[in-house]
């Protein structure tokens, strides 16, 4: 399997969260990215992307990077997380008609996936990932966006 190779059963994974957005939607892009160390160590990507495109595409630019940029840390082991549930179900099928358009990025991605001996991409709710959010919005000189509230629950 590409990327594989022998990892200590109890390596402990890199932590990462990423996320993009584009303004206006199309737009510029704007790329964020966290990563988190096995020994604590913190890394952070806030970056411009070199051409414009879709929210979708913003996002799947940003896990990108930050897989990246978690490769040339070092990283072999990774648990990434995004609040993008295109991107989280698309990076992980090898075919998809679903987005067409973004298939040659789509691919790319998956590429850089295999460089990992381990890897796992989880979704996460918006409202768990405002760092990553600030980040990307950052890169654009856009500011925070406002606290979003996580979905009330039910009572019975």
């Amino acid at each position: 399997m590409p990327g594989e190779e022998y990892l200590p059963a109890a390596a402990e994974p890199w932590q990462a969260w990423s996320d993009g957005c584009a303004s206006p939607n199309p737009g510029r892009i704007g790329l964020g990215g966290i990563l988190l160390a096995p020994d604590g160590t913190r890394h952070h990507i806030s970056e411009r992307a070199p051409h414009g495109g879709c929210n979708n595409e913003a996002e799947a630019r940003a896990l990108l990077a930050t897989l990246r940029h978690a490769l040339a840390l070092g990283a072999r082991a990774i648990h990434a997380h995004s609040d993008s549930d295109v991107v989280v179900r698309l990076a992980q099928t090898a075919s998809s008609t679903e987005a067409a358009r973004l298939a040659p990025l789509l691919d790319e991605l998956r590429g850089t996936i295999a460089e990992f001996a381990r890897f796992r991409l989880d979704w996460l709710p918006q409202h768990r990932n405002t760092e990553a959010d600030g980040l990307a919005r950052a890169a654009l000189g856009l500011p925070p966006r406002a606290p979003a509230r996580p979905p009330r629950r039910r009572r019975h």
